[in-house]
């Protein structure tokens, strides 16, 4: 029972993005494929063997069924059903659904399929984010490219009034329209840019946190940045400018809101970490391997009255605040295949980016990651 045998013809098990678990007719463990690794917190050579019950607990529906499917051949369906989580969360409950299929496989004799409720009302309610943030991008953009015409004239009639005035108190009011238009283009210009087409390249994003990091610094002495990196990721496809202002955007706003809006705290500090994570799904495409990167800060968290909204365009925490920047952030973000979430209360919000890795970069890693833990070094220094 301890020795771990070799399941070749369930190599396809691997690619599923539902969990998957193989048991004998004793109901021990026979095999896991990683997206189980992800959902359960464990490792296929840690789990060969054991009961499935240290596994999943004892879910009262679930094993009058699989004594069933192995007296009877019968399968089953179960909803909702609550697990108890063994791994490094023990004894965390959490609700799935699970599918069991009889089979017969060397050892194994049935098939388990899990799928998290969590993940799959997570995965809803992103698709239908994305659609109303689609609408409200679109209607913004159609807004600006209105708006950014008549301002044109408005400057050149301004200029041509200049001219023709020799007060210089009535000049100044001039000077107040041409700077007033000068900063609603610069303003239409930043809801236009999200759509600029992709210069993609290869691009390490620890170099790119780099940048952002030392901007941070540079603009808020009292706030520090923490790093802790997965220094084992591979480079990622992308457009360096574009990433540089997605996270210099996140950035930003976690400075400013920590700060006091420009009055450091000593106690402001900002956290960037870099993960390799498993089996996960971006915008409807499964990945086997993709990268998490979190900016963490300590400070007062998002206002409930805006958190469902903070990335809809012109929604703002912040009386001077624009409301572009993390729509731009999201944009972006998306432009290359990922997502962008967030998790707030006071004293920690987090903002999550996940980005696909290629395959053939990202094998490597693959190979050595368990369960979507760091695979190389870290570090941990501040500024």
């Amino acid at each position: 029972m301890n020795a771990k045998p070799t399941f070749s013809a369930f190599n396809g098990l691997d690619l599923l993005s539902c969990a998957v678990v193989l048991v004998d007719a004793d109901l021990h463990i026979r095999h896991v494929n990683p997206a189980a690794e992800n959902l359960f917190s464990i490792s296929l050579r840690h789990v060969i063997g054991r009961p499935l019950a240290s596994l999943v607990g004892h879910p009262l529906e679930l094993t009058p069924a699989l004594d069933n499917a192995l007296k009877n051949n019968w399968s089953y369906t179960g909803h909702n059903l609550q697990l108890a989580l063994k791994g490094s969360e023990a004894g965390a409950p959490f609700h799935a659904d699970c599918t069991v299929t009889p089979i017969e496989a060397g050892a194994a004799r049935l098939l388990l399929e899990f799928r998290a409720i969590d993940q799959q009302l997570k995965a809803a309610r992103e698709e239908h984010l994305a659609q109303q943030q689609q609408v409200s991008r679109e209607l913004v953009r159609n807004l600006a490219h209105e708006i950014k015409n008549p301002l044109g004239g408005i400057r050149g009639s301004a200029q041509l009034l200049e001219r023709e005035l020799s007060s210089a108190p009535l000049r100044e009011y001039t000077q107040v329209i041409i700077k007033e238009v000068d900063r609603l283009q610069d303003l239409m210009q930043r809801l236009l840019s999200s759509h600029r087409a992709m210069q993609a390249a290869q691009v390490n994003v620890h170099e790119i946190l780099e940048r952002v990091r030392r901007l941070i610094h540079a603009e808020f002495h009292g706030v520090h940045v923490q790093r802790d990196y997965d220094t084992s990721l591979p480079d990622i496809t992308g457009d360096r400018e574009q990433l540089i202002q997605a996270i210099l955007n996140i950035a930003r706003n976690a400075a400013q809101a920590i700060s006091g809006n420009g009055k450091p705290s000593a106690v402001g500090e900002i956290t960037f970490r870099t993960r390799a994570v498993r089996q996960v799904t971006l915008v409807k495409r499964h990945y086997r391997l993709a990268l998490e990167l979190q900016v963490i800060d300590n400070g007062p968290g998002i206002p409930d009255a805006i958190r469902d909204r903070i990335f809809y365009p012109l929604v703002s925490g912040r009386e001077n605040g624009s409301g572009l920047g993390l729509t731009l952030a999201q944009s972006f973000v998306q432009q290359h295949g990922g997502t962008l979430e967030v998790s707030s209360r006071p004293g920690n919000t987090t903002f999550s980016i996940c980005l696909p890795l290629n395959p053939e970069r990202s094998a490597t890693v693959a190979n050595g990651s368990t369960n979507g833990s760091t695979t190389g070094s870290t570090t941990g220094t501040e500024t």
